[in-house]
């Protein structure tokens, strides 16, 4: 039997370039507290105008390794650069202007990322934003902490409170402020629909947030009953009791549009209209369905009513 690989923990750092990532990898490394002698690669995506120091590090078993190119990013450089340096564990600084996905489809099947940061100079990252919208999101969407640095006390929180809750609402947020002085987002953020109603009203300009919501925390809702409108698609592939309904969503661009769907079950499924708008209460049980291939949300179908689409067909975030 072939001895299995021991698990490599990634730890990730996200952001656009001057956005931090370097001085804080740094002053990681510098700390006794986490090096206890590991093995550790640096796998540096971009070079910026802060360099490390390697000489103030902790620990002497740091290596870094150096990606010039996105093509460069792969399950085979990851395993050689593995091997060279017989990493125990990989801090990644990731291109800002490279989508997550290549990074996670080129991880070798050991490699675990237990930890992601995003990082951002609070002066610039609004314009960014403005400018480059799925580069943010997609570093936004899945990270357990976004560091906003460089900010002013002049600065409005909302305004980047919004901006990750638009991609998440389970990472935390932190300010850093030029002296070093560090204060976390207590801006609460409640969700637009009261959870403990009798029948839970989705509204037309809540969806994205419920269906988001359902899908990061899906076991608060087991056993809710719940009222939205949704278009109904019938598809051959499924069992004749189901039916699918969602709508479509838009999580950070055009481009990025996509069908967010539910599986319905329904004895008299056959009767719905294919590509048609309803008004849908069902009850929400979270459990294995073919049509998921696992466990996922699958609605029990109580009641509906035709309907016109809404206002804004496209589910958005804002």
């Amino acid at each position: 039997m072939a001895k299995k690989k021991r698990d490599i923990p990634v730890y990730l750092f996200t952001g656009f370039l001057e956005a931090g990532k370097t001085r804080f990898i740094q002053e990681t490394l510098e700390d006794k507290r986490f090096c206890n002698g590991e093995r550790t690669m640096i796998l540096l995506c971009e070079e910026g105008v802060e360099e490390y120091e390697p000489d103030r590090f902790a620990s002497g078993n740091v290596f870094i390794r150096v990606l010039e190119d996105e093509k460069m990013l792969t399950t085979e450089t990851l395993l050689r650069f593995a091997e060279e340096t017989d990493a125990e564990r990989v801090v990644v600084e990731y291109n800002g202007m490279w989508l997550l996905d290549v990074l996670y489809n080129a991880l070798p099947e050991n490699w675990m990322v237990y930890q992601e940061f995003y990082f951002a100079d609070a002066n610039t990252i609004l314009q960014y934003n403005a400018n480059m919208r799925q580069l943010v999101f997609d570093k936004l969407k899945s990270c357990e902490l976004a560091v906003f640095n460089r900010f002013r006390p002049e600065m409005d929180k909302m305004e980047f409170h919004k901006l990750v809750r638009g991609a998440s609402r389970r990472a935390d947020i932190a300010y850093e402020y030029p002296d070093g002085k560090v204060e976390y987002d207590d801006i609460e953020d409640p969700l637009p629909f009261d959870l403990n109603a009798p029948v839970i009203q989705i509204g037309d300009d809540d969806f994205a947030v419920w269906y988001r919501d359902l899908s990061e925390e899906p076991q608060k809702y087991e056993g809710k009953t719940v009222c939205f409108k949704c278009r109904a698609l019938r598809r051959q592939k499924l069992p004749p009791e189901t039916f699918v309904v969602g709508r479509h969503v838009m999580t950070c661009c055009v481009e990025d549009i996509q069908f967010a769907g539910l599986v319905c079950q329904w004895e008299n499924a056959g009767s719905v209209r294919d590509d048609s708008w309803m008004l849908l209460t069902a009850v929400i049980h979270f459990k294995f369905n073919r049509a998921y291939g696992k466990k996922g949300p699958v609605l029990s179908y109580v009641d509906s009513q035709p309907s016109e689409a809404p206002e804004q067909a496209v589910a958005t975030f804002y």
